[in-house]
């Protein structure tokens, strides 16, 4: 090793510049002749920083060359090990040459990695066939046992079963490796799952032969009922793999679509099915295309027969296997009765899948298949608490699985359409369709039509059809596509009628269209009117109906399904088979997928029929009134109302102005008409309309363009009181004056009494009861006329005293003109 020696430093300052820094050291030190006294002190400080820098350089350098030395070694030692490095891989490179026979390394590399992939192959090969000895070993065991011994078999087949299981659940975590091997091990399980079923079915089949299984009256007694529970534990067992399976997935997904068939339960179904294959697959005449109802009261009647024996024998089994399991909340695992139908259900598939597609064509026997299946759900749901081992989600049912599993839901809902339609154009065109139904509704209510009614019952007979189905898609489809078509197309069909009608009413259409006189007949009078309420009953009926049915639990339930699903679309989804959230908002309500708390289903189509409603009520109302002008407008071109006569004459003496009787009769008659087909309130708001046209047309004609002398003040009383009465007849007394409060108030003060006589009339006709006067009146038409036309103060008291409420101090005035004494 080079000794390591010392270079002598350069020095780092020139003498100049130490003699420089030497300067402004003295300098700054001593600056006066006081700091020549510490010079001894400063001399010793300056020896001392010189020691210590001394110190510190001799470290410095001792640092360095042990640090030197270090270095040297070092490397020296990695020339050493590159040495050795490269002797080895020499050494390596001849062994490998000489091993694989090669001439150059790169070849004996390639050579050996083929090498040492044989040998993992080899070991995979190994473990593969250690693994399929086990297997093969295991299969051995458990066939050489299944017929001397079968419960020594099911030891190694639950072995067998369990090591499939577990190289299943490994082979995602190895990149789905050994797929032909797995394959393997579980085509074994299976085949010896099949043969272990079927020797253990057969012993069981002997023990239930000895037992006369399946007769009505079985019973078990000593060593045949020891022999009977040994046969449905030993399949039990044999079923215990896929039972704790169906354990573990109870706890991640309680539902699932198809329950187990436990295996004693379909060993014993075995001869119910061959006799449910007799009698409903051949020829037999309980076989037929049109009768649902044959087999499946038939299997309804095997559970009536069958459920107290496994309610007795197989229950009591059931719950000491699975009572401490997940499958004991599972009913179709814990319950003999649920197990039954489940069962049974498997052969009942089997003869619905078939037959449906032999009447897909012929829609009766569809519909008919359809909705006596719809009844079997129910009853097996209802009567028999099944559930299908879906807890709280329930059993969807059979129905469900041949609707939406098969795909039948969109050719039975065409069918049950096509039914509805048909129906529904057999109604409209009954020839009593259009009359009103006096009979079917209370007497206090309007009267819709027949046809009304039975549109009604259709549809209610429509909900029933779809209520019990399980899928919220379906219901709602045939809500939209048929029920509120159905309403659509009624209420398309009572426009037109009102349509129809102002076509005949309006004298326009009338030279336009050339209405013949016998439409225009029809419309005439009561005809006419009747016509209006038959729109009017109608949409009134089906208006309440709707409002009804959104109240109705099933309804509810099905808007509140809508509202949640509606909220919780994106946008991008149909809601309902093609029909996205606008299209079912569209046709239901416009509050879908709003965040509103109203709405109903029904809220788009009872507002059409309101609409409708509302119109027919107004027209009714324009066409009271106009009758009513034409026929009381002679009586407003008549003037014997200033004509004098003796006084103190009675109005309820009197008979009525002649030119008066035609509109008397035509109130009358429209009033019973109308109060035999209205209900009191819509009644009451057209007559009061009327009843105000009537008055406007008496105070404009008649009351403010004539002089009244007191026989003409009791005529014209006795006229409007005899309309009062007519009104009074129909809607309740009172009611006719308080349609006419204004001219009721003008006559009272119209016919005040005059002079000396005032007080003494006044109770004369308050003693009469007279509508048209104020009863007990003790004003006198001269003070009265005073005070009137003295200012408006004056004239609100005294109207205030006669209890006139309703006429103001102008109305008085014009009134009290109109009084011949007055004018004299």
């Amino acid at each position: 090793m080079a000794q390591v020696t010392s270079r002598p430093h350069s020095p780092r300052f020139s003498r100049e510049d130490r003699d420089i820094r030497v300067e402004d050291y003295l300098n700054d030190k001593l600056q006066t002749t006081a700091d020549l006294d510490n010079l001894d002190a400063l001399l010793e400080n300056v020896r001392d920083r010189q020691n210590l820098l001394k110190e510190q350089l001799r470290v410095a350098e001792v640092t360095l060359n042990v640090t030197t030395e270090t270095s040297q070694t070092h490397s020296a030692d990695l020339l050493r090990q590159a040495h050795k490095f490269k002797s080895l891989q020499a050494d390596i490179d001849r062994r490998l040459l000489i091993l694989t026979r090669s001439e150059t390394s790169d070849d004996a590399v390639r050579k050996f990695d083929s090498s040492m992939e044989s040998l993992q192959r080899l070991d995979v090969a190994r473990g593969y066939f250690q693994l399929l000895t086990e297997v093969e070993n295991l299969s051995s065991e458990a066939r050489g046992n299944f017929n001397s011994s079968p419960q020594a078999a099911l030891d190694p087949y639950l072995r067998l079963q369990s090591l499939a299981a577990t190289l299943k659940e490994a082979q995602p975590a190895a990149e789905d490796a050994a797929p032909h091997l797995i394959d393997h091990v579980d085509k074994t399980v299976q085949t010896l799952w099949k043969q272990m079923k079927d020797a253990f079915a057969r012993d069981f089949e002997e023990t239930l032969t000895k037992m006369k299984w399946p007769g009505k009256d079985v019973t078990l007694s000593g060593s045949l009922e020891q022999k009977w529970t040994a046969g449905v534990e030993k399949l039990l067992d044999l079923q215990e793999p896929e039972l704790k399976s169906k354990d573990d997935k109870s706890v991640s997904s309680p539902y699932t679509e198809d329950a187990i068939v436990l295996l004693p339960l379909e060993v014993m179904v075995k001869p119910l099915e061959l006799r449910f294959k007799y009698h409903f697959d051949g020829d037999r005449p309980t076989n037929k295309l049109d009768k649902p109802e044959y087999f499946l009261s038939h299997l309804v009647g095997l559970l009536n027969t069958y459920e107290e024996f496994f309610a007795v024998y197989l229950q009591p089994i059931l719950r000491k296997r699975f009572q401490r399991s997940n499958l004991a909340l599972t009913s179709t695992y814990i319950d003999s009765t649920s197990a039954l139908i489940t069962a049974l259900l498997p052969m009942l598939r089997r003869k619905i899948f078939a037959l449906v597609p032999r009447i897909s064509e012929q829609p009766h026997l569809l519909s008919h298949f359809i909705h006596e299946l719809i009844g079997f759900d129910t009853s097996l749901k209802d009567d028999w608490s099944y559930d299908g081992g879906g807890g709280v989600d329930g059993w969807r049912g059979l129905t469900w699985e041949v609707l939406v599993k098969k795909d039948w839901f969109g050719r039975w809902l065409e069918v049950e359409k096509e039914f509805a339609l048909t129906r529904y154009q057999t109604i409209i065109k009954t020839q009593e369709s259009g009359e009103l139904d006096y009979d079917s509704v209370d007497s206090g209510v309007t009267k819709p039509t027949k046809a009304a009614i039975r549109v009604n019952d259709l549809l209610e007979t429509v909900t029933d059809r779809y209520r019990p189905l399980s899928s919220f898609s379906q219901k709602l489809r045939f809500l939209i596509d048929i029920q509120i078509a159905i309403f659509d197309k009624f209420h398309t069909r009572l426009h037109s009628s009102l349509e129809a009608y102002l076509s005949l009413t309006s004298s326009i259409a009338r030279t336009v269209q050339g209405v013949s006189k016998e439409d225009q007949a029809e419309v005439q009078g009561l005809g006419g009117l009747e016509r209006l309420c038959r729109v009017y009953g109608s949409a009134e009926y089906l208006e309440k109906k709707m409002r009804d049915w959104s109240d109705d639990i099933f309804f509810l339930d099905l808007w509140d399904e809508l509202q949640d699903r509606a909220r919780r679309n994106t946008g991008d989804k149909n809601l309902a088979g093609p029909m996205s959230v606008e299209d079912v908002a569209e046709r239901t309500s416009s509050t879908v997928g709003s965040h509103e708390d109203s709405g109903a289903l029904f809220d788009e189509t009872a507002g059409a029929y309101k609409r409708l409603r509302i119109r027919a009520e107004g027209i009714m109302q324009d066409t009271l009134i106009h009758n009513m002008r034409e026929s009381i407008r002679p009586y407003g071109r008549i003037n014997p109302w200033s004509s004098l006569s003796v006084d103190s004459i009675s109005p309820s003496s009197l008979s009525i102005t002649a030119e008066l009787d035609a509109t008397v009769q035509q109130l009358s008659s429209s009033l019973s008409f109308l109060s035999a087909a209205l209900a009191p309130v819509p009644l009451r708001r057209i007559t009061r309309q009327v009843s105000l046209a009537m008055q406007t047309f008496l105070w404009d004609h008649v009351l403010v363009r004539n002089t009244f002398s007191t026989s003409g003040i009791a005529q014209f009383t006795r006229d409007v009181s005899a309309l009062w009465e007519v009104v009074d007849r129909y809607l309740g007394d009172g009611q006719g004056e308080l349609g006419m409060m204004r001219l009721k108030e003008a006559l009272v003060l119209l016919g005040l009494p005059a002079g000396d006589k005032a007080r003494q009339e006044g109770d004369e006709i308050g003693n009469d009861g007279d509508a048209g006067r104020g009863a007990g009146t003790t004003l006198g038409l001269w003070e009265v006329e005073k005070r009137i036309f003295r200012s408006n103060e004056s004239g609100r008291e005294v109207l205030e005293e006669l209890g006139l409420e309703v006429l103001n101090e102008s109305d008085a005035r014009s009134v009290l003109e109109r009084r011949i004494d007055l004018g004299e």
